[in-house]
Parts: C-alpha cells; structure tokens; sequence
C-alpha cells in the first residue's frame, strides 16, 4: 500500500502482543489467498515484502500477533479507528508521529479478507541480520524545516480524465509534465498507459501503451507503467520520442540481467518512437526497443529520461538522453551485490547516444566521454555515468548548467544531489549522509565513520528526514518572467503529504548542504493545503515546467494540475 500508510501500522503493531486476540481459520480458500497475493503484489509491495525487511518490516506471520479482523478494520479506515479511540489505534498513531494511514474504503470485504487470507499463510520468520550494529539514530537530522514567509499563488491549470478503475485513489498517475521541443507543446504522462498533449488547458490522448504495447503492465507497484518520455531536442527535424514503460516478467529477452535464482519481478524497456509526422497532433509511428531491464522487484524501475535543455547544437553534450535508473528494490530485498558496481546497471545515471550503435546489444552509442568509456575493467558497463542511487526520480539542470537529481530514500533520508560525470553518491552504504548496513537492519543509519573519506562518496547538497517528509520530489529553478519573487529559488516537494519546499540555488554546492525552507500556498489568493484541495490524504505531488520556465504543480491523487502565478514575501 503507500509508502506513509500501510507499513507505518505494521511496523509499530509487530511490538504489540495479541495471542488473546488471534483468530485461526482451520480451513482457507485458495482462491481468496492467490487473489490477496495478487492484491498484496499491487498495493503492498512498493513498502513490503513477506521475508525480509524493505521500507517497512518483513510481513511474516503477521496473523499470528495480531488480530486478523483488527488488522482488517485498521487497513479500512484507520482514520475511523483512531477517532473512535482504540487503544492499539492510539498507540500507533503516536508512535508514527501522528501520521494517520489513508483510507483504503475502495477495497471491498472480499478484497480485504483475500489479504488478510494471504498473510495467513505466511509464517513467522526469526531476523535474518546477519549483524546487529546497535542502536541507530533515532533522529537523524534534528533541525526542523523552517516554515518561510513565502506564499505562492496558483491557479487552477487543468483537471485530467480519470483513469483508475471504480473511482479509486488516485484517480490518475500524472507523473511529469514537459514541453516539446521548438513548439513549446506541453505533454504530460499518466502512469496507466497515456500520453496526452495539451490543447489549451485541455488534455487530449497522444499515445496510450495499452494499445501500442501488448505486454504493457502498470500494477503492480507506485511507479510501473509509463515511466517517462523524452523528445529529442531535433524532434521537428527527425521525429524521435523515446519512452520508458514496463512489461510483464518474460516478455522478452532482456539487455540486463542476473542471476535466474533471484525473482524478475517486471521488466523496464525503453523505446525510440520514429513519428511519421513530428507537426502533426495525431500520433503515427514505429517503435524501436532500445533497452531492456530486469528488476527485482516493482518498485525503483526506469522513472526518468531526460536530454539536457542546456545543450545546444554543436555542443557534445546535444542529442545525449539521461536515464535514471533505480536499483528495483534491490538492496532491501537482500541483494545489495546488484547495486552500485560498475559492471551493473541497477542504481545509476545512465548517458547514452542514441544515435549510435557502439552498446553490447548494438541499438545505442555510449558517448567517448562517459567515465567508463574507457576503463581498464572490461567489464564496467560504458552507459554509467553516475552511481549510488536508490532511485533517482527526477533529473533536471539550473540555469548555470548544474545538473540535480532528487533520490527517493528508505526510511530515513530524502537527498537532492548535484550530478557529475563518475561521482558515487552513496547507495546502497550510504542514505544521504550517514551509513546504512545492508547486512544489518536497512532499517537503520549511523554516523559516518572516520575513515569516511576513503570511501570516495559524494553527498547530498540538500536533505531532509522522514520526521518532515517521506519522499522527495524535483523540482525545478524557476526560470520564467511571471513570478520575479521566484527568480534563483528551486522549488520541490514531498510526494505523500503534498508539503512545498525551496532553497536558494545559489546554495547548491558541492560539499554543502543548503538550507531547506517551506512556502505555503494560495488559491487565487486565498490560503489553502494540497491535502485539502485534493480531499485525500496522500497527494502525490509532482512539479512540471514550461518552455518559458513558468512551473507548476501536479497532484496526481485528483488529476489536477496548477499553474504558479504569484508570489509574495
């Protein structure tokens, strides 16, 4: 389920003793357990996984310490359960910080009861640590986020049709929000499968990948689907869209892969689409698979590719896409060995040439200047050209030509980073700026330590903890004319909670954490929250940006879009 739901009740309730409590079916229907497995993978698994720990803990025998129809009601409606004063509730409730689970009244009893049944069938399994290295911190970043005087004013820009199924939350998976190049176009992508253009306000359907690719998925998971999409900087020119989305396990041969011991949980593909007419509005074309990607699990996939709108003609950088890749879970499925080394790709910034042909599988060039290129390991993988990502979500470039990425954390730490060519930034043995042991509770994270230099990683230019936020999203520097208080300000955010941040872009520099500050916002002036706005708990904020560098801001929850129009300090 979410990422601030689902596991914040298990992990403090998994403290709790009900033996009295316990409720045994002598009988369980096979039918209702392999549809709440199916349910389970879809709505749980970006947070949890049955045997060992992941955002939240190991869900393993869950049943046997707890009551099953407590567990049931809690999921339901936990908001309810904490009004109504219940004891466990409250307990929970305090020990998270007062952060409340969002409803999940979309699931019918039959669906609840298929989940609760699947879990049923899992048994109670002891710690696989292999080390215990203490304590921890409980505290990471004890600084609070200060509360600015900056108010921002938005508009409402566009509303998008619903595309999840019966009414459910979110109603759409808007993710990223992007002009073409040359036309100044807006284009916008729902995870569910559709590209749509932008006509006026208006969102009308480019591509829907439910209908260009069979083997198209976009459940289970947060983040499967349409992953992203990228035109050539040249598209009028040669007509090329590239595309990330992804696939059921097997659809094909993958380019990257491992050891087939370990479970291939989706696969990522990307796509050059040649477009028949790049100046006309109705989609036409022929795809050509580029790269395909086996990952763990279904969460941390392919979620960013992106040219650097930097770059200009004749330039060496023009016409080279970035890609972001996450480590798929990896790491906290216990096999950290697939992650930030140079002979695999999962956990990295990717550059390559698609122009070229010079790539193992020969369907893209790695450009002479990536930092591999010409390494003395013949093994070390040509398209990296930075690592140490858990999944580094969106890639963008100020005005001065400094290339940010934002990397989603585990349960600790959210980090903008400043990108350069071969740089480490830390994952899976750092998360942010302080250690995390992959052979100890993940759980977890410690001081640097002395010898930390020798380590060669580099760290975050802003971070914050999860007793702010839970998942960082970029982001842009705001570049346009129409809001001059906004001139030199990055403005970014939390995904679940919808809270708004900023710091000075100025401050970004490498080797320095900048300040992190809060604005608030207004809706055609007046004072307003995105939870309020949006009516459901978890927002799903994202920020897209135009041609003329004017931002805005998308609440996938509701479909919304809002465009910033003032701002005042």
């Amino acid at each position: 389920m979410k990422k601030t739901a689902f596991f914040l009740f298990f992990f403090q309730i998994t403290t709790f003793s009900f033996a009295k409590n316990r409720e045994k079916s002598n009988t369980l229907d096979s039918v209702s357990i392999a549809k709440g497995q199916v349910l389970f993978t879809q709505n749980c698994t970006s947070c949890h996984q049955i045997r060992t720990d992941g955002i939240g803990p190991k869900l393993s025998g869950i049943t046997t310490i707890t009551s099953p129809a407590w567990v049931k009601k809690f999921i339901k409606n936990s908001k309810d359960v904490i009004a109504a004063g219940d004891e466990r509730a409250t307990q929970v409730f305090l020990k998270n910080k007062k952060a409340i689970m969002p409803s999940y009244s979309y699931l019918n009893e039959t669906e609840l009861d298929a989940i609760v049944d699947y879990l049923a069938t899992t048994k109670p399994i002891k710690s696989n640590l292999k080390k215990d290295y203490g304590e921890g911190l409980k505290n990471p970043i004890p600084e609070p986020i200060e509360v600015s005087n900056l108010v921002i004013d938005v508009k409402q820009f566009s509303q998008f049709p619903v595309s999840s199924e019966n009414g459910k939350y979110p109603l759409t998976r808007i993710t990223k929000f992007t002009p073409q190049p040359k036309t100044g176009q807006i284009f916008v992508n729902d995870l569910r499968g559709k590209l749509y253009k932008m006509e006026g306000n208006t969102p009308v359907v480019y591509m829907d990948f439910t209908q260009l690719m069979p083997n198209f998925i976009h459940q289970p998971g947060l983040a499967s689907g349409l992953g992203s999409f990228a035109f050539h900087p040249d598209f009028l020119n040669n007509g090329l869209l590239y595309t990330t989305h992804s696939e059921k396990t097997g659809s094909a041969k993958a380019d990257f892969v491992y050891a087939d011991s370990i479970k291939v949980s989706l696969q990522w593909v990307l796509t050059e689409w040649k477009i028949d007419n790049p100046t006309s509005g109705i989609f036409t074309g022929k795809p050509r698979e580029m790269m395909r990607v086996n990952v763990v699990s279904v969460i941390h996939g392919v979620q960013e590719i992106v040219f650097n709108p930097m770059a200009k003609k004749g330039d060496a950088e023009y016409g080279l896409l970035y890609i972001g890749i996450g480590d798929g879970g990896a790491a906290e499925n216990g096999y950290a060995f697939l992650t930030n080394k140079e002979e695999q790709i999962w956990g990295k910034i990717l550059r390559i040439d698609p122009s070229g042909r010079n790539s193992k599988n020969g369907k893209y060039g790695t450009p002479d200047s990536n930092p591999y290129e010409k390494s003395a390991n013949k093994k070390a993988l040509k398209e990296i050209f930075a690592s140490g990502f858990r999944n580094p979500h969106r890639i963008m470039w100020t005005s001065k030509g400094d290339m940010l990425t934002v990397n989603i954390g585990h349960v600790n730490i959210e980090s903008l980073y400043k990108i350069e060519a071969g740089l480490n930034y830390g994952w899976p043995i750092r998360e942010g700026k302080f250690v995390i042991h992959t052979d100890g509770d993940m759980n977890k994270v410690y001081p640097l330590p002395v010898n930390d230099k020798t380590y060669n990683i580099t760290y975050p230019v802003a971070t914050f903890d999860h007793d702010e936020a839970k998942a960082i999203t970029g982001g842009y520097e705001y570049t346009g004319n129409l809001v001059p208080a906004l001139k030199g300000k990055y403005l970014f955010g939390d995904i679940p909670s919808g809270r708004l941040f900023y710091l000075d872009v100025a401050d970004l520099k490498q080797g320095q954490t900048a300040k992190t500050k809060e604005w608030q916002l207004t809706l055609n002036g007046k004072p307003e929250t995105l939870r309020n706005l949006c009516g459901n708990e978890r927002i799903d904020l994202h920020f897209g940006i135009d041609s003329q560098g004017e931002m805005y801001v998308m609440t996938k929850a509701d479909g919304r879009i809002y465009q910033i129009i003032g701002a005042k300090e």
